[in-house]
C-alpha cells in the first residue's frame, strides 16, 4: 500500500483523536515500519489493518466506521496533492465514471506498483451511476467515503447505496443517484 495513504491516515487521526492517539496506535501496532511512512514509498497492508485495529480500541468506533471517516478524510489529501486529477472533470458522475480508465490510469503513471482496486460501470445516466468495486482488501468503506466527499466537492448531493456482493466486501455494488 502506498505510503501516501499511510500519511494520510496518520493525519486524519492527530486532526480527530490527537497526537498522543497516533503515537498510542503507532506503539501498540508493533509495525516492521515503526510508524515511520514516506508518501512515495509501499508499505505492507497489514500494517494499516493493525493502525485501524488499534485505533478502533483506542477510540471506541467500529473499524469500518473508521475506514469511512477516512476515506472522507482521504479525498482532500488527495485532492490537494493531485489537483490535476480533479480539474479535468466537473460534474461528480463524471469523475466517479473515469475512475478505471482515466484517474487510474494517472495514478500508476505516478505509482506504478500502486495496488489499487477496480471499478467495473454497470449502468450509467446522467443522473445515477451503477458500478462494481472489486479489492481484495475489502476497503469499500474508503471508496464510500471517498464518492460521498466527490459529490461535497463539486457541490452535489447523491444518494449512495451499496450491497456486498462478497461477505467479506472484497466485491460491492453501490449504486449513486445524483438529486439537487
Amino acid at each position: 500500500m502506498k505510503g501516501i495513504v499511510f500519511t494520510e491516515f496518520l493525519e486524519m487521526v492527530e486532526a480527530k483523536f490527537g497526537l498522543e492517539t497516533v503515537d498510542n496506535i503507532i506503539e501498540k501496532s508493533n509495525l516492521p515500519s515503526q510508524g515511520i511512512y514516506t508518501s512515495i514509498a509501499s508499505y505492507d497492508f497489514n500494517e494499516m489493518v493493525s493502525l485501524i485495529t488499534q485505533l478502533s480500541e483506542e477510540v471506541g468506533l467500529a473499524p469500518g466506521d473508521l475506514i469511512y471517516a477516512f476515506g472522507l478524510y482521504l479525498f482532500s489529501g488527495l485532492s490537494k496533492s493531485h489537483p490535476e486529477v480533479i480539474q479535468n472533470y466537473k460534474t461528480p458522475l463524471g469523475l466517479l465514471y473515469s475512475i478505471e480508465d482515466h484517474i487510474h490510469v494517472h495514478v500508476k503513471k505516478l505509482y506504478p506498483d500502486a495496488e489499487l482496486p477496480t471499478f467495473k460501470i454497470l449502468e450509467k445516466t446522467d443522473t445515477s451511476l451503477s458500478m462494481v468495486y472489486t479489492s481484495s482488501r475489502g476497503l469499500y468503506r474508503l471508496a464510500h467515503g471517498l464518492i460521498e466527499k466527490t459529490f461535497e466537492h463539486f457541490n452535489g448531493k447523491a444518494e449512495i447505496t451499496y450491497e456486498l456482493l462478497k461477505e467479506d466486501g472484497t466485491e460491492v455494488k453501490f449504486d449513486i443517484v445524483q438529486y439537487g
